[in-house]
């Protein structure tokens, strides 16, 4: 049994779409943890494999926990179709890759969480895949990096962890006039900030990880896009491959659907009072937060983000002795590399999620040594900043 179609709001959608009911009538999405099904003779079990037949074949394939987490995302993104995965970079990986073959050209930006440029610039040219990276800030740097070849654009907005921002819709405009499909990360944003498909983007990724579960519990991926892409392209590499999600992890993930309006709204109204509260602050040379009118690509922002950032970058002047003394002195804000949890966390880019880059990559990237990146939690905002006035005086 599943709930009927309706026109929904996001909220509602978080909590209601894709249900799948047994005959139970349970009120909680059922985890089926099994591995295979069974088929009441050789001819059914025949044609669903023949796809004559609906029905679910091995859970490496497809699930029914899964397909409801599917489902849940492709409702509040807008897409025909999606493939929940086992984590952020599986989806990553499995969106670039499925999309390309020995010989083609894909033209990234280049601020990319580091595993996401190991990916474009490491992996993929082992399987003869070219890769440029650009100033993704631009579009006619975009244009200048195309190429006969060019199959592919890949881009996070905002960006992990400079939170620079990348017109989405005039690159998809570019990608859609040379024939290439653009692929878009979109956790910084939320599927509730940002919705890259309204702007053009063809496919969407997300680590589920991060917000969607958003408390710490269990990994997760998915991609999403129209129902042909993952027909022809995704489908064959998802089933041969097995970057699966876990059914358990699809349920946990389901759950941390259902609170994420009121999670990223908190964290937002957090995020926006702490980027104030620091802009003013002598010992901080810079602060980037897209919901801030001084944000580098504020027209941007306004553009095609309906909200702020649960995130914040800032620079302190003190370098790495500073950065580290800030951290230590935190009571409340965890130092962690994940993002997106209902506790706050903080992290230095430098020396964890972007150390394997070179030093010339990161200062091209606008990471120093006094570059920290803050991920606002749950936390009653006046908690929030006294701790971190506390950790300013002992950063000096």
């Amino acid at each position: 049994m599943t709930n009927k179609k309706q026109n929904w709001k996001p909220a509602t959608q978080l909590v209601h779409s894709g249900v799948l009911r047994s005959g139970f009538g349970e009120t909680a999405e059922a985890i089926y943890l099994t591995q295979g099904y069974v088929y009441d003779t050789a001819e059914a079990a025949e044609a669903r494999f023949k796809g004559e037949e609906p029905g679910f074949i091995y859970s490496r394939y497809a699930n029914p926990t899964v397909d409801m987490f599917e489902k849940r995302m492709c409702a509040l993104e807008g897409a025909e179709d999606a493939r929940a995965l086992a984590s952020g970079m599986a989806a990553v990986t499995a969106a670039i890759l499925c999309s390309l073959k020995a010989g083609d050209h894909i033209v990234a930006a280049r601020a990319l969480f580091g595993s996401c440029r190991w990916v474009v610039e490491t992996l993929a040219p082992r399987y003869g895949i070219e890769a440029t990276l650009v100033d993704g800030t631009q579009i006619e740097n975009w244009e200048k990096a195309v190429q006969p070849n060019t199959k592919l654009f890949f881009l996070e907005s905002p960006t992990n962890p400079t939170l620079e921002v990348v017109d989405i819709a005039a690159v998809a405009a570019l990608a859609n006039s040379i024939g290439a499909k653009l692929v878009v990360d979109n956790v910084f944003a939320t599927p509730l900030q940002q919705k890259p498909l309204e702007l053009g983007a063809h496919i969407v990724v997300y680590s589920a990880t991060k917000h969607i579960d958003g408390q710490g519990r269990c990994l997760g991926g998915v991609i999403l896009s129209d129902k042909e892409w993952i027909d022809e392209n995704l489908h064959d590499y998802f089933r041969h491959t097995g970057p699966s999600l876990s059914p358990f992890n699809a349920w946990t993930l389901l759950k941390g659907l259902e609170t994420l309006p009121l999670r990223v709204r908190q964290q937002t109204e957090n995020a926006a009072k702490v980027a104030d509260f620091l802009a003013g602050r002598p010992e901080v040379s810079r602060v980037i937060y897209p919901g801030r009118a001084d944000h580098p690509q504020a027209d941007i922002v306004k553009k095609q983000m309906k909200g702020g950032s649960t995130l914040i970058c800032l620079d302190l002047k003190g370098g790495k002795k500073s950065a580290f003394a800030f951290e230590n002195a935190l009571d409340i804000i965890l130092i962690s590399n994940n993002l997106g949890d209902s506790k706050s966390l903080i992290t230095h880019p430098a020396t964890t999620t972007h150390k394997n880059l070179t030093d010339e990559a990161r200062t091209e990237l606008g990471i120093g040594d006094g570059t920290l990146r803050i991920s606002l939690g749950l936390e009653d905002a006046d908690d929030l900043l006294e701790d971190i006035e506390k950790a300013l005086k002992a950063a000096g």
